[in-house]
């Protein structure tokens, strides 16, 4: 079926559509999946029929809601009515109760860890209310896997507004007007890098959408293939016009199987419908899309050593310039951004640049997401405002640390990123702020971290990242990022010298300023900042050898407190290794020789076991040999 009127599609999908029925949307995302939603889903529509409701009753499945950490998700629509953690033994009970005789299920309700109350409504909990999903807010209401559900929330309008109302260079204008920058990572000026590629003569000209998600802990991208592919597709199109482009590919790694399922449907149903391929919606234009399966390189997250993928080479950088507008995919005028980039374009043309420049701060305009991780006790996928301070991200959306413990420090911006400490809790969140803290946005990896967490084992724990991910191509990040490594492993099994910090700073720099792509360029970025906030814990471990965090392995001990251990034996039961030794109702004693410190007694019996540093333990257990000898 091809499309010529947009408007009149919409109309006709929306009078075909019973306007009072009730929905049960489950979410659909890969988190909620592994949480065993699909069950769930088959569960509602095996209830729903049993009952003979379907008429007035449907199921739909959605893309991610978010809220990872409640999963599964289930809200009721029109009402709204949020519940959480929800399992197929449940669902009769919302079927009866909830839809049918219209009670709402109390135990199935949000419990504010803050106040204790209930919350019916998902606008009302704390972690959707504080959010501004402008990208994100159809990713609950729509089936991913149903062009017509995009449809009936206006999309491809935008689309058709560019098609027969503007000019390529009047597209481009409104992009450079909405103050859009690439959500990648470097948030260069998207309209600008429409513009430089236009510019350029070629009777060949590609589109790159870059879903090649690496970070740790960051899944952005990924859940909006997965909930909205459509909206990634409509922007591309929309791109594609501005610059003149023919042909496009969407480059996402394998491992997001449900991403790859999703967008690969949801361009043949572009297709189908004339979205895609020659003289889409009557025009005279032409674009069409294909899927590149990446094999999970971090590096090939990097324009150049993307397209070197494309193209079938192994994913090394090249020297820029020149750039990919100028020579890029096959020597051609090549325009890449991000998938959260690509699916802000149909908003900025549909709703115009004034009112997409009205959101965010001077410098950074719009909204961003962010995968909020750590710990934290929400979770997940969140939406926000530019200039948002970190303090409201972790404490009003994030519901604040786990089990109360005090907040430490978050990094931004994934591996390459820096590590910002509770003393800035207040800065805003914006491209230009994070750089001059030292870090960066990135493409919108949240890290957060307690008490608990030892910022010299971070920086390790990311140096060890980028250097098994280096392509190895140029020297300062090949044996830069593996210098770093060793001197920071050293650090934290109590082997550094004092002068490794004046090492590292200088090794740090020499790696950024010397690299050749963004990947050794940010490498450092975990060091420098940690060095710079967090020096003293460096040198707790250099002159003291002591972790500050009871975290390193090589600096300290697990110790039973004497005066607590009544013998009950649950340690000792527990320990892989057998180090622990004594009997029912006696004092137990943990032989330092065999333990490997994997925390196991101390899971299981923390009021009576707790991490010490391996002097202060060591001289404790001296002194209690002691005091037994004499009392012997």
């Amino acid at each position: 079926m091809k499309v010529t009127n947009i408007e009149k599609l919409k109309e006709k999908i929306l009078r075909s559509r019973d306007k009072t029925k009730t929905w049960v949307t489950v979410c659909g995302g890969t988190g909620c999946q592994a949480y065993g939603c699909q069950k769930v889903v088959k569960a509602f529509q095996e209830e729903i029929k049993r009952l003979g409701l379907g008429d007035s009753v449907g199921v739909r499945t959605t893309g991610c809601h978010g809220f990872c950490e409640r999963g599964p998700l289930v809200v009721i629509q029109p009402e709204g009515i949020f519940y959480q953690r929800v399992s197929v033994k449940d669902v009769p009970e919302i079927i009866n109760e909830t839809v049918v005789n219209k009670k709402i299920v109390e135990r199935l309700l949000y419990k504010d860890p803050q106040t204790g109350q209930k919350i019916i409504h998902e606008h009302d909990v704390p972690f959707y209310s504080k959010q501004k999903r402008i990208i994100f807010g159809n990713n609950g209401l729509i089936d991913p896997t149903d062009i017509r559900d995009y449809i009936a929330v206006d999309g491809y309008q935008a689309l058709s507004k560019v098609l027969f109302e503007m000019t390529a260079e009047e597209v481009i204008e409104e992009i450079k007007k909405s103050g859009l920058r690439g959500r990648g990572g470097a948030g260069f000026l998207t309209g600008l890098k429409w513009e430089i590629c236009r510019r350029v003569s070629s009777p060949v000209k590609y589109l790159i959408c870059n879903a090649d998600e690496g970070d740790p802990g960051a899944y952005m991208d990924r859940s909006l293939l997965e909930g909205n592919p459509h909206s990634v597709i409509e922007g591309m199109v929309i791109g594609a016009y501005a610059i003149g482009a023919t042909e496009g590919f969407i480059y996402v790694r394998l491992e997001y199987p449900l991403a790859v399922k999703n967008i690969t449907l949801a361009i043949e149903q572009a297709r189908e419908f004339g979205f895609l391929g020659d003289s889409i919606l009557g025009s005279e234009f032409s674009f069409d899309l294909h899927v590149f399966k990446g094999a999970g390189a971090f590096v090939s997250g990097e324009e150049t050593s993307l397209m070197a993928s494309i193209e079938g080479r192994r994913a090394f950088p090249r020297q820029k310039p020149p750039f990919p507008a100028q020579k890029g995919l096959w020597g051609r005028p090549t325009n890449i951004n991000n998938v959260e980039t690509w699916a802000n374009v149909p908003l900025i043309i549909k709703k115009g640049a004034d009112w997409y420049s009205q959101i965010g701060t001077r410098t950074s305009k719009g909204t961003k997401i962010f995968s909020l991780v750590g710990k934290i006790n929400n979770t997940g996928l969140v939406e926000v405002p530019m200039g948002i301070t970190l303090r409201e991200i972790i404490y009003d959306i994030g519901g604040g640390i786990k089990d109360n413990k005090k907040f430490k420090a978050v990094q931004t911006g994934g591996p390459s990123g820096g590590c910002i400490p509770a003393e800035m809790l207040d800065l805003p969140i914006d491209f230009d702020t994070l750089t001059k803290a030292g870090s960066m946005m990135g493409s919108g990896g949240m890290i957060v971290m307690d008490e608990d967490t030892c910022m010299v084992d971070v920086a390790r724990y990311f140096l060890q990242f980028t250097q098994e991910e280096s392509c190895g191509k140029c020297v300062p990040c090949r044996l830069g990022t593996r210098q770093l490594y060793e001197i920071l492993t050293r650090i934290t099994k109590g082997e550094g010298e004092e002068e490794d910090l004046k090492r590292l700073e200088d090794l740090a720099k020499t790696i950024k300023a010397g690299s050749l792509c963004g990947l050794g360029q940010t490498a450092p970025n975990p060091v420098l900042t940690t060095l710079k906030y967090f020096r003293h814990e460096y040198e707790a471990h250099i002159k003291r050898k002591e972790c500050p965090a009871l975290s390193c392995k090589d600096l300290i001990i697990y110790y039973i407190e004497p005066d607590k251990c009544v013998g009950c034996l649950l340690c000792l039961k527990n320990c892989p290794v057998g180090a622990i030794s004594g009997e029912r109702k006696k004092v137990h004693v943990i032989n330092q020789d065999l333990c490997v410190k994997c925390g196991a007694c101390y899971e299981v019996c923390p009021p009576k076991i707790r991490a010490v540093s391996k002097y202060t333990g060591r001289k404790k257990e001296a002194i209690l040999k002691k005091e037994k000898q004499s009392k012997e």
